[in-house]
């Protein structure tokens, strides 16, 4: 019997006896029993992601908080629940989902740039760590909210540092054009302003600037800046109790060098200790980087379809279930679950069978494969089933988490009755 060949990038998806498994469970065998499409995810796979910021961070006051959106699914918030991850939120439903996951409210941070007084009401309720500001109109509401609670709110404020982080012009966060943050050169005067206001307490400084960030040099030119503003904002007696630093580390898609983080927190604690805020207590936010590549979705073949310019492959994911190739142009490798001994490769565009010409997957993908066949579309953990839609009332996909030989159902597949629950005819 073969020993099992990792995938490069993906030390936990392996091929052995020309069949693709995750940790020690067969693909084949979880589409033949949960159908498809299907994600599967590696905890190990996410553990150890989790474990290369904790090494950075060793002998740090630092807090790792799970930006969810990127996977919101309970069986994944529970994984980071139970390592000690704090979580980074951005809406009413994303408080109930870590709250059911098992979080500890003081670990919450409420991001956003969009909430809601019954939003505040209920995170003021449960007792989160920190909201992190994004406008001075949230200030004003917040603090009215909070005084009508009778509390007082944890507050940070979301720093635009105008740093461009080299990636796509959808997920930059941090330029001056951006809808996210306050304007640099405001900060001092909103912070002045936020420490005179009865219903908020200052706690920290918030500065997120993108995602799929693949350079280190993003990061240390926004922590410089940031840093600049600490000073100025201390000058005036506030003091900053916390320094929170977003997420955004990219993965490998295709190719792909991102620093680990790890290595990226060693170079951003020796700035950090070179001005003098080493010891200061340290908040991350990362989501992709956590999770991106644990996730594989394995989809069916239905079609073979032969153009006059193009091949198809058609199979039964979708854009609602990975909506990334549509929305950004996203590239995701693609790779058959079982090696096939016959034919010859083919170049393809394996495409969904939704009514759209943008419900893409692939393009120019060449694949040695028949009808019927299954496909693992990788570095699906992120933004996928997060973003997943019922256009064309397709049902979302099921979900596998996967540790070592176990492999544990945490979504059914959703039905047309799930679908229609909610909606009603005319009286």
């Amino acid at each position: 019997m073969s020993q099992p060949a990792r995938l490069p990038g993906h030390p936990h998806i392996a091929r052995k006896n020309g069949e693709l498994q995750v940790e020690a469970v067969s693909l084949t065998s979880l589409a033949r029993e949960h159908g498809t499409p299907l994600f599967v995810y590696s905890k190990q796979w996410m553990l150890d992601a989790l474990a290369a910021y904790q090494r950075g961070f060793e002998g740090r006051d630092a807090m790792v908080c799970y930006a969810i959106k990127a996977n919101s699914s309970l069986g994944v918030l529970r994984v980071f629940a139970e390592a000690g991850c704090g979580f980074d939120i951005v809406s009413g439903g994303e408080l109930a989902r870590v709250l059911a996951a098992g979080a500890d409210p003081a670990k919450v941070i409420f991001s956003g740039v969009g909430k809601t007084r019954a939003e505040m009401r209920q995170a003021l309720a449960v007792g989160i760590g920190c909201f992190n500001v994004e406008s001075e109109a949230e200030l004003e509401v917040l603090n009215a909210v909070a005084i009508e609670e009778g509390r007082r709110a944890a507050i940070s404020v979301r720093i635009n540092p105008n740093v461009d982080p080299k990636t796509h012009p959808y997920i930059s966060t941090g330029l001056k054009g951006n809808k996210f943050g306050v304007a640099h050169d405001r900060a001092v005067a909103i912070y002045r302003h936020a420490a005179s206001l009865e219903g908020l307490e200052v706690v920290g400084i918030d500065c997120h600037i993108g995602s799929q960030i693949t350079d280190v040099s993003p990061y240390l030119e926004a922590l410089e800046r940031v840093l600049d503003l600490v000073e100025a904002i201390e000058k005036t007696g506030i003091r900053l109790h916390h320094l929170d630093f977003g997420g955004g580390l990219g993965i490998d898609y295709n190719g792909d060098t991102p620093p680990g983080a790890d290595t990226l927190w060693r170079q951003m604690l020796t700035r950090l200790d070179a001005r003098g805020f080493g010891q200061r207590r340290l908040i991350v936010e990362p989501g992709r980087s956590l999770v991106g590549n644990a996730g594989v979705c394995v989809t069916e073949v239905l079609f073979t379809k032969p153009g006059e310019e193009k091949n198809f492959c058609i199979v039964d994911a979708a854009m609602n279930d990975l909506p990334r190739p549509a929305m950004y142009q996203a590239f995701h490798q693609i790779v058959p679950v079982k090696d096939r001994q016959d034919g010859s490769p083919v170049l393809y565009d394996v495409v969904g069978p939704v009514c759209e010409s943008g419900d893409w997957i692939g393009r120019d993908r060449k694949l040695q494969i028949a009808q019927g066949d299954l496909l693992a579309v990788l570095s699906a953990g992120a933004y996928c089933m997060a973003m997943a839609s019922n256009y064309n009332t397709r049902g979302r996909a099921a979900e596998v988490l996967v540790s070592g030989e176990r492999a544990t159902l945490i979504r059914r597949r959703e039905t047309l009755d799930d679908q229609l629950r909610a909606e009603r005819f005319e009286d």
